[in-house]
């Protein structure tokens, strides 16, 4: 259950030496803004002076209220929006000022993404939908899949692996999103209401593994959610808001 989640900060900030300096962060993000258009013309400002670094290690939920903007936000730093104003920098790269090929690239490489959409492919099976960033990144098949397998059986799908996308619900998709997600050990790790159509057990169970990403493989987690047991369970908890992002109540 998620009350039964161990906050991810407490184990690694027993393991940390404060004698070496601070790392460069794994994601930072300075002075974003984005405007949306209005039907009678003009914009509104959906945010403005974003600032926040994110360090190999951390997980950061983001909360707010409906409509500020914060899946917008989560595309912008995946590179697959783009601010009007402000810079994104991953693993030491300002993603602003590469070509979509380059911002695709390194995606593949450092950034693992759990769409609130699912976005997962109708004409593949679970396990080469999982497997698709690694096949992509040119790992060979039979690895790919042996990897895909066990990240389908850590979110609790271990027998479905050969199984259509048509025949799972709304919670199973979710599940082989947040597979595939994991399925590359990334850098950062960028997470659209991870567990927003799962029951209570399986969220505290998918809650552990995004938890654990951040503890076991030093990963960069960044949260957007509603669920305050999620928030509560993160290092920090930043609300975004039009005029960027503030602590949260639960941080």
């Amino acid at each position: 259950m998620l009350a039964d989640v161990p906050a991810a900060g407490a184990a690694r900030a027993a393991a940390a030496d404060p004698t070496q300096s601070p790392a460069a962060p794994v994601l930072a993000v300075a002075g974003l803004a984005r405007a949306v258009p209005l039907p009678a013309g003009g914009a509104r400002s959906l945010f403005s002076g974003v600032d926040l670094a994110v360090r190999a290690g951390e997980v950061v939920a983001i909360t707010g209220e409906s409509g500020v903007g914060k899946s917008t936000l989560l595309n912008i730093i995946a590179g697959l929006d783009e601010a009007d104003t402000g810079s994104v920098t991953i693993a030491g790269q300002d993603i602003t000022r590469l070509p979509e090929a380059q911002r695709a690239a390194l995606r593949c490489a450092h950034v693992g993404f759990v769409f609130q959409a699912f976005h997962v492919l109708p004409h593949l099976d679970l396990a080469r939908n999982v497997a698709l960033p690694l096949l992509l990144g040119g790992a060979r098949e039979a690895d790919a899949l042996a990897r895909a397998g066990a990240m389908l059986a850590a979110v609790g799908l271990g027998d479905r692996a050969g199984d259509w996308p048509a025949h799972l619900s709304g919670g199973e998709l979710q599940r082989v999103a947040i597979a595939r997600a994991l399925v590359g050990r990334p850098a950062l790790l960028l997470a659209d209401e991870p567990t927003g159509n799962l029951d209570p057990e399986t969220a505290g169970r998918i809650l552990s593994l995004l938890l654990a990403q951040a503890r076991d493989n030093g990963a960069a987690v960044l949260i957007v959610t509603h669920s305050e047991r999620v928030a509560a369970a993160a290092d920090r908890a930043l609300s975004l808001t039009a005029a960027g992002l503030a602590p949260s109540h639960h941080g």
